[in-house]
């Protein structure tokens, strides 16, 4: 297995900058990994493509305004991202600066927030743990920006505080969205329920490492950045009711499939609430995952070998070529897949 082989050309201009005027108008491509096809539609023909008694488990959690400026001790710029809030007035986090900070730098952020670097999180890791003198979230609620992704070529503007969340988001965290998410409005969400579709939750607190490229050649050496999710009882026993009646379960996002088949590392799906670096590479056998919405991921990317994992690289990779013939919009504002598996991804039920 090498990377080079979960490689599409994206032109730039296909990179979405700025979310559609409504969440539900993007685009769908509906790839069948069984039948090896795919064919256009639209994302509001969710409820067409879904049936009664189908479960959507959706994550839940909401984006933090976590990029911040400050200076140190010294005078010099730096930039902080935090990738997570591990305490009331400690945080773990990416430092942007003209010089790696050392343990017991002193940075002076906006705000009047002042920290000091603990030190990394780990040998090589770039990560630094911080100490705040303030309660870190309501500070960052108060002067903090919203962390759009790296391919997004601008400042966040006002409507990004709403844009970059998902409706149903209630559980503060992410730095970054389960974009998957970003296209349902209440509207569909209403027709859904109409039509009987059930809708479950988890929880994952996407870290900026979600960005991160897969830098080995053979991606089986790459490590993921752990993160913090839970499966509840509740959506577990939501999954078994869903089996019982004969439906699918239908991930929304690929951090929904990664919690879920954390889940289920054991054999059956079961309560879950810790941490998980699961990297899903072709070869995997899903337990839990009928059916996945997702948007289109970045080249050689760890989540790019995820969805080739399950609705099978080739197809998948010719169906990205078709998106970007087609003109699709792309990445985190862009449009959105249903993709069914191949019969070789899905492995004994949980």
């Amino acid at each position: 297995m090498r990377r080079a082989e979960f490689s599409y050309e994206l032109p730039e201009e296909l990179i979405a900058q700025a979310p559609l005027a409504e969440r539900s108008a993007s685009r769908l491509l509906v790839v069948d990994g069984a039948a090896a096809n795919w064919r256009d539609g639209a994302f509001r023909d969710l409820p067409d493509l879904l049936q009664a008694g189908d479960l959507l488990v959706v994550n839940d959690t909401r984006v933090i305004p976590a990029r911040v400026f400050g200076r140190k001790a010294s005078g010099g710029r730096v930039e902080l991202l935090v990738e997570r809030v591990t305490g009331e007035h400690t945080v773990v986090g990416q430092l942007r600066s003209s010089k790696t900070p050392r343990p017991g730098t002193r940075l002076d952020f906006d705000g009047g927030a002042r920290a000091v670097v603990q030190g990394r999180c780990g040998t090589g890791d770039a990560l630094f743990d911080l100490q705040f003198d303030a309660a870190v979230m309501p500070w960052l609620e108060a002067h903090g920006r919203m962390p759009l992704p790296p391919y997004i070529h601008r400042d966040p503007d006002a409507a990004d505080s709403a844009r970059y969340q998902t409706v149903y988001g209630r559980q503060p965290g992410a730095v970054a969205a389960p974009t998957a998410g970003l296209h349902f409005d209440p509207p569909l969400l209403a027709e859904l329920a109409d039509r009987g579709i059930e809708v479950a939750s988890v929880t994952l607190h996407v870290g900026a490492g979600t960005f991160q490229p897969v830098r080995t050649e053979d991606p089986r050496a790459h490590r993921l950045h752990a993160e913090r999710a839970e499966v509840s009882p509740a959506t577990c026993a939501a999954i078994a009711a869903t089996r019982a009646r004969g439906g699918r379960v239908i991930a929304v996002g690929t951090t929904v499939v990664r919690s879920l088949e954390a889940a289920a590392q054991g054999g059956a799906v079961a309560p879950f609430a810790g941490e998980t670096d699961l990297f899903i590479l072709p070869g995997h056998r899903f337990r839990v995952v009928d059916g996945l919405v997702t948007n289109f991921h970045l080249p050689e990317s760890s989540l790019l070998m995820l969805v080739c994992a399950f609705g099978g690289q080739e197809t998948l990779l010719a169906a990205y070529r078709h998106a970007v013939a087609a003109r699709y919009r792309f990445f985190s504002y862009g449009d959105a897949m249903l993709i069914w598996p191949t019969p070789d991804a899905r492995g004994t039920t949980a």
